[in-house]
């Protein structure tokens, strides 16, 4: 009995490396199955209608859910997975959910199957339509830097506007954006649409925070751990966030819609 339990614990905390991509690993066990549904569930109504942001957050929640809640937590020991979710792989209905992303960036011929294909910027992409953002306050794509290159351009109808993560407390409605895979740890950057990041097709990731708390945000994005994730994320002082090995924040996209 105490090898099983130690069993259970290894497949729930020793995580694969990768933020996105296919494992070739068994899904872990859930650790608790009540995890993802006691965390919080975003933004709510106000004065009976909601408003961009959060109509932004409320197609978030609903793809959340669809895939299972999947919950991550991030902490100064690592990572965790308190609740497993449906994978893009696990067959249908989540495999052909990832083809609806893939189509609202004009890659009809991918599904979750393709799981070597990176799909959060297409899931954001997905998002950001179905909430009702035109392409000129959120041009879609299959690649995050195109769109956060977009927003460093200072142009008139965009939706987002960025910042420094040591410069600015990310609220909800937001999007926080990392490097992956090989790039690693990186700087801050002064002038983010000269960086090499934007200019040299980075390889990046981007998540939508669905709620701020004083220590920590959650946020949702897709091909996270081979599902639509929930995260939840310690913030630094001020509210800053804070880059670890797991997540290097490099920017902070604002929500300019609703102010």
């Amino acid at each position: 009995m105490h090898h099983l339990k130690l069993l259970t614990l290894l497949l729930t905390f020793c995580l694969i490396p990768q933020l996105e991509g296919c494992t070739g690993k068994k899904k872990p066990t859930t650790a608790s199955n009540d995890a993802a549904q006691t965390e919080p569930t975003g933004a709510h109504k106000k004065n009976g209608r909601p408003t961009r942001s959060q109509e932004i957050i409320k197609r978030a929640e609903a793809e959340w859910d669809f895939f299972g809640r999947q919950t991550i937590q991030l902490d100064s020991t690592g990572e965790s997975i308190p609740h497993v979710g449906h994978w893009e792989d696990d067959g249908d209905p989540w495999s052909s959910r990832v083809r609806v992303y893939w189509s609202s960036v004009g890659k009809p011929g991918l599904d979750g199957f393709d799981c070597k294909q990176p799909w959060s910027a297409a899931f954001i992409s997905y998002v950001m339509q179905a909430a009702g953002l035109s392409r000129g306050e959120f041009p879609g794509s299959d690649a995050h830097w195109n769109y956060i290159r977009y927003f460093t351009q200072g142009n008139p109808s965009a939706a987002f506007a960025t910042h420094k993560i040591t410069e600015y407390s990310p609220e909800e409605g937001d999007l926080i954006c990392a490097t992956r895979g090989s790039h690693g740890f990186i700087p801050v950057y002064d002038h983010l649409n000269t960086s090499t990041v934007l200019m040299g097709h980075a390889k990046l990731h981007c998540d939508i925070v669905v709620e701020k708390n004083k220590d920590y945000l959650l946020t949702i994005g897709g091909n996270v751990r081979n599902s639509v994730s929930k995260t939840k994320i310690p913030l630094g002082q001020k509210g800053f966030l804070k880059p670890t090995e797991q997540r290097p924040w490099f920017v902070v996209l604002e929500n300019r819609l609703d102010p």
